[in-house]
């Protein structure tokens, strides 16, 4: 489910920032960005978002910044500086180039300057800001998910409601049609009884096979209950969708086996309508935990 959240805390000089933001996602896949300090903690904060979040592509920003005037300890390496400096004025020699070398010229390096590390004591500090600061922004994210998610269960019940109709439909469609299946298997068996051949086991097991064929109670009513199933599963406080997801799977097994089962063009149809509303099920699914 798509969301966003924001939270940030300050102590001790710093400021954290957390920004979460999340897109659709069968599986739970957390990426990390924060300052080069704050390295070793990418699976601590994996863990602690995962606390809160079950499923989709989440992506974490973390941000830090010094406040009250407080500025990072920055030196110069000059044993680097000094090392540059020799290098370049040694390559300047033997390839002939007359100009001197220039504080540009050894600005090329990236490394010249360090940055203090903050100790044991900080780097506390800054870790219970981040904690506080990311508590809130999966805070403030799932509360958006779940003003969504109140808007998708509304659609979802009505498809399933609609589901549920269309399977009324057809449990009618079906019990209108028993006189004519009746027929055709007094017709089966008057041909069989004619036939010079007539084998009484061959008889049983032709009748055996052709009620089982017309007869789509059982699926009817085992697609009744993962329709029940799946209308108490979105009323349930843990995670779902996991379990939505093979309901959906289920309900469309029934009605695959009806559709075959029942041999009828009019029942055939209702069911391509039933399978449309699942397909649309089956994407809104797909967006929750």
């Amino acid at each position: 489910m798509t969301g966003f959240g924001r939270g940030e805390s300050s102590s001790g000089g710093f400021l954290l920032t957390a920004e979460v933001k999340t897109l659709n996602s069968r599986y739970l896949d957390i990426s990390v960005r924060m300052p080069q300090s704050m390295q070793d903690k990418e699976l601590a904060i994996k863990e602690f978002a995962q606390g809160k979040l079950s499923r989709g592509k989440v992506n974490i920003n973390i941000n830090m910044e010094r406040t009250g005037g407080r500025q990072a300890d920055i030196r110069l390496n000059t044993e680097l500086v000094k090392g540059y400096g020799l290098i370049l004025r040694q390559l300047r020699d033997e390839s002939g180039i007359d100009e001197p070398v220039q504080i540009s010229d050894i600005l090329q390096f990236s490394n010249l300057f360090e940055t203090r590390k903050e100790d044991e004591e900080e780097l506390k500090v800054i870790w219970d800001c981040t904690r506080a600061a990311l508590e809130e922004a999966l805070g403030n994210l799932n509360t958006m998910r779940s003003k969504e998610g109140t808007e998708l269960r509304t659609d979802l019940e009505k498809q399933i409601n609609g589901i549920a109709e269309i399977l009324e439909t057809v449990s009618e469609i079906s019990e209108k049609r028993a006189p004519e299946v009746r027929e055709k298997l007094h017709e089966r068996i008057r041909k069989m009884v004619n036939d010079d051949n007539f084998d009484p086991e061959r008889m049983e097991m032709e009748v055996a096979l052709l009620v089982d064929k017309m007869d789509i109670n059982e699926e009817i009513i085992r697609l009744q209950s993962h329709l029940k199933f799946f209308i108490e599963a979105l009323d349930a406080d843990e995670a779902v969708g996991r379990r939505l997801n093979f309901l959906c799977q289920e309900i469309n097994r029934e009605l695959n086996t009806i559709g075959s089962k029942a041999n009828d063009s009019k029942i055939a149809h209702h069911i391509v309508l039933g399978k449309e509303k699942l397909e649309q099920i089956r994407e809104q699914v797909q967006n929750i935990e």
